[in-house]
């Protein structure tokens, strides 16, 4: 494959803003992209994956790069990729021979799945003997996954409808709304999309909302919903018949949400930003059914996400598990007896996940609720993200008598 200087000059200046300005892969990435409208959809995938794969691989390139140098990484990630570098003064310095076989020498599982230290020790401690295939499969490319909108069309139409249009997709079973795309495609700028027939959502986000068993008619609150995706979820599950309370205690992304249901077709979302403990309050027993899809350390998104893993800390984790408690402490009183509970995340630390149900169900207010089930999803196995469902009942009055 042929190198040009515009589109490595693109992949280079991401890299600036994601590593010396702390920005957000996705967001810069998104950004580059919109600044030369004239990029092909071959050029646009080039710059998307390179600037992707860097990101996955800092560690491992920083090792093995002659150089910090941006353009040098750039270098040493392509002939990883066995492919030669034209003679650019830019990638001068650069062996391919010599990289290639410093990395065969590298043994240590935290530079070869190029993680930072403390998350080696931590998924090694927390998940034992899974973590290994774990990580591996955490540092592969994520799938593209849709969901069908069911109020808009059904799956095995949207996937006709795709297909049409050149997108390949399958169906995977255990998955009811969910549509796999054969090929990596910008789904975004389809007609499909702006029409409103589906969304992109992972399988195992798709879940979630399933583990809630909503019912049409149900009142239901989103307590941690930020742009909408789950609640939009369980808006098609209800037939659009019922309330969905979407709330966040940030409210801005709840802009997205509104916007998103109005293209699917959903009439029955609200929005409400939790401004203090006395919203939660004057929502007191009002829910059929609550979904706390609590703020977590992403681990189990790095598929998508790679950049979390340079942005994490053992600090950042700790907090997020302190907000977890406090979620779990106050939230759950906006269920009615006899209703049910979903706290998921998308992490694979116990830490995070049953740890925090199991401390949640053993503490004063956690005995009026009951395990119903729970399900850890790891991606070495699912093939999709890392998740944590736990789906909890409120007893009733007669129940804790």
């Amino acid at each position: 494959m042929k190198l040009f200087p515009n589109t490595v000059n693109a992949v280079v200046k991401a890299l600036e803003e994601i590593f010396d300005n702390n920005r957000y892969a996705d967001k810069v990435i998104e950004k580059v992209l919109r600044s030369n409208p004239k990029w092909g959809a071959r050029d646009r995938a080039f710059i998307a994956e390179s600037v992707y794969e860097i990101v996955r691989w800092k560690r491992l390139i920083e090792k093995l790069s002659p150089s910090n140098d941006y353009y040098q990484w750039f270098g040493t990630y392509w002939v990883l990729q066995d492919r030669t570098l034209p003679d650019w003064r830019e990638f001068k310095g650069i062996n391919g021979e010599k990289i290639r076989h410093y990395r065969s020498k590298i043994s240590e599982r935290a530079i070869l799945q190029s993680i930072p230290d403390w998350m080696e020790e931590m998924g090694s401690s927390q998940l034992g003997d899974k973590w290994d295939e774990e990580i591996n499969s955490l540092n592969e490319q994520a799938q593209v996954v849709l969901r069908a909108n069911t109020l808009k069309t059904a799956r095995t139409d949207l996937k006709v409808k795709l297909e049409e249009l050149d997108v390949k997709a399958y169906i995977p079973r255990e998955y009811p709304d969910a549509l796999v795309l054969l090929k990596r495609k910008n789904v975004f700028r389809t007609p499909l999309f702006k029409e409103g027939l589906f969304e992109v959502q992972d399988a195992s986000s798709q879940m979630v909302a399933a583990a809630l068993e909503v019912e049409p008619g149900m009142r239901v609150i989103d307590a941690c919903a930020g742009a909408g995706g789950k609640a939009l979820h369980l808006a098609a599950l209800m037939e659009n018949k019922g309330r969905i309370l979407a709330m966040d205690t940030e409210g801005w992304k709840l802009q997205n949400a509104k916007l998103r249901a109005r293209r699917a077709g959903i009439s029955i979302l609200e929005t409400k930003p939790i401004e203090s403990n006395k919203t939660i309050k004057r929502l007191h027993e009002s829910a059929d059914r609550l979904l706390l899809d609590v703020p977590c350390s992403g681990l189990g998104v790095l598929k998508r996400n790679p950049d979390t893993k340079w942005k994490l800390n053992e600090e950042s984790i700790a907090k997020v598990q302190v907000l977890q408690k406090e979620i779990l402490s106050q939230y759950p009183s906006m269920l009615k007896p006899g209703g049910i509970m979903v706290y998921a995340t998308c992490s694979i630390l116990p830490s995070e996940n049953n740890k925090q149900v199991e401390a949640f169900l053993a503490s004063e207010n956690g005995q009026k609720f009951e395990l119903i089930e729970e399900t850890q999803v790891l991606s070495h196995e699912s093939g999709f993200d890392g998740f944590y469902i736990a789906k909890i009942r409120k007893k009733n009055l007669a129940e804790m008598a």
